[in-house]
């Protein structure tokens, strides 16, 4: 299974305060944990919002609101890919992570090919699919 780990946005983060190097260096180690263990799929911060933008569909119609957004609760700081054997695996895993002073951080299942398999019966779909993560793994080498 995997899991994406959003961290979320804080006064800091969005103000572009980057982490002090303890706490850098705390990361770093829970990340190589991570990736020693074969959990961590990939893993990254975020820019604050001010250098962002968003696309709002609406017919045929698209609308770019360039950033700063103003609900940092509702902002992405941060997040993991993770590959674990279930939820709690994952939640196991959060617990470890370095942080402190009110930090939220979700977890969320990520949707595998076979999900789809209502939904697409002859698996055309999916096998497309698995083609195109094909084509991205091999660019990656």
């Amino acid at each position: 299974m995997r899991f994406m780990v959003i961290v979320k946005a804080s006064k800091e983060s969005e103000a572009g305060v980057l982490p002090s190097k303890e706490i850098l260096e705390k990361m770093g180690k829970f990340n190589e944990e991570l990736v020693k263990a074969g959990v961590m799929l990939a893993g990254e911060g975020l820019q604050a919002s001010s250098k962002g933008a968003r696309v709002k569909f609406s017919g045929d119609k698209r609308t770019v609101t360039d950033g700063r957004f103003t609900e940092t609760k509702e902002l992405i700081a941060g997040f993991w890919l993770w590959k674990v054997k279930s939820k709690d695996e994952a939640i196991e895993w959060l617990k470890r992570a370095p942080f402190d002073g009110g930090t939220e951080v979700e977890i969320r299942q990520l949707f595998e090919p076979a999900d789809f398999a209502p939904s697409d019966p002859t698996g055309k779909i999916r096998a497309a699919e698995e083609r195109l993560r094909a084509q991205v793994a091999a660019k990656k080498k």
